[in-house]
């Protein structure tokens, strides 16, 4: 379902001061291609990394905000500039890594848009994505990535008990 390694800390850098890459106790990866159903895919592969963690408690929030994070980056990162695949969406890729304190998702995708946290209309059908990441989590921010090429990575922290 997913491969082992930091390909998405990679990709962050020194810049990401949340997990330090030689305290990683685990971490999971998985390329997801630019089809609506990938948010149940990444929903899927989030419950059984943490169920082979352990940490099966963690599933609602984490898969709350792993779905507004796959979402945000199929929906926002779409640019003509992409390679598509399937349907027209680029491909975004997911890691969860943990240490013994924290468990960070990080969604990667070829979009140089800035995350924002909108003002939603109460009537809006869409614009509360981020707000939810933000209330379900212990943080959540972005880096741009680090080797050149086009893109971001958007993370979520959450606190381990």
């Amino acid at each position: 379902m997913g491969f082992k390694g930091t390909p998405v800390l990679d990709q962050l850098g020194q810049q990401f001061p949340l997990i330090d890459p030689r305290s990683l106790a685990g971490s999971a990866v998985i390329r997801l291609p630019g089809r609506p159903e990938s948010v149940r895919r990444a929903r899927d592969f989030t419950r059984s990394t943490l169920r082979d963690w352990l940490l099966p408690e963690q599933f609602d929030a984490v898969a709350l905000v792993v779905s507004e994070l796959v979402t945000n980056a199929l929906r926002h990162a779409a640019g003509p500039a992409h390679a598509a695949d399937g349907c027209g969406l680029p491909p975004v890729e997911m890691e969860l890594m943990r240490s013994a304190r924290r468990l960070v998702c990080a969604v990667q995708d070829g979009e140089n848009s800035v995350p924002r946290i909108r003002r939603a209309d109460s009537a809006a059908e869409c614009g509360r994505g981020l707000h939810l990441v933000e209330c379900f989590s212990d943080g959540w921010g972005w880096r741009p990535l680090t080797d050149g090429r086009p893109g971001k990575v958007v993370w979520a922290a959450f606190r381990i008990a």
